[in-house]
């Protein structure tokens, strides 16, 4: 029953994902080359895609699977628009990003060890 739950809250997931972004069912199941009854199944839970039809359907909604199958909104924290806005980034651009970060890394680490004596 545990499992059954699972598979209607992933499938709930991706219709949430999906309305999200404005896409039609139709729309996402003909990206997808699959039938619209199919892809409504999945959404309510009835059938479970196949591995590679998640990561196609991953891949279409721009969310990582760990969303579509815990619910995580944050991967590792990372809120999912800031995920989103670095797809859109250039390779020079990530690199920028990547600097940033580990500087504030390392502030924070410097914080950290200040506040907690270590």
């Amino acid at each position: 029953m545990k499992i059954i739950n699972q598979y209607q809250s992933m499938g709930n997931r991706i219709k949430s994902r999906r309305k999200e972004l404005r896409i039609k069912q139709s729309e996402l199941a003909e990206s997808l080359d699959i039938s619209n009854n199919h892809i409504s199944s999945i959404e309510n839970g009835r059938e479970k895609p196949s591995l590679d039809m998640f990561l196609k359907i991953c891949d279409e909604l721009k969310v990582t699977p760990d969303y579509l199958l815990l619910g995580n909104v944050h991967a590792k924290n990372v809120p999912q628009n800031i995920t989103e806005a670095l797809l859109l980034c250039s390779d020079e651009d990530i690199e920028l990003a990547s600097q940033f970060i580990e500087l504030l890394v390392h502030r924070n680490k410097n914080t950290w060890n200040n506040k907690n004596f270590v």
